[in-house]
């Protein structure tokens, strides 16, 4: 397990013990993947100033930060469906990948 993993793990362990790991909570997590999505919007709404009433509210690190905090969220609600999240998330990211592989090769 490498180290991204193992912080991974200690989170789903701190949310089980602080919130527990009934139906409520699992779909709280997968919820939070929603919430945390909708902060990545706003965050590249106010890097664009999109908002005339606002004006440029945030960076390109902002958003990047954004995005990080929608990657782990789904990862941690990952773990309430596996026993083994990264073994799951590195078989689904290989099957993209040869999705992706496919279709630069199809004419």
């Amino acid at each position: 397990m490498t180290e991204q993993w193992q912080i991974l793990a200690s989170l789903v362990d701190w949310l089980n013990r602080s919130n527990g790991t009934g139906d409520h909570e699992i779909a709280i997590r997968v919820m939070k993947v929603g919430e945390e999505f909708g902060e990545a919007v706003a965050a590249y709404v106010g890097m664009t100033g999109q908002n005339p009433r606002k004006g440029v509210t945030h960076s390109v690190e902002d958003v990047a930060g954004e995005l990080v905090d929608v990657a782990v969220t789904a990862l941690v609600a990952l773990h309430s469906f596996t026993d083994d999240p990264q073994a799951v998330f590195e078989a689904k990211l290989a099957r993209i990948a040869d999705r992706a592989t496919a279709a630069e090769e199809s004419p």
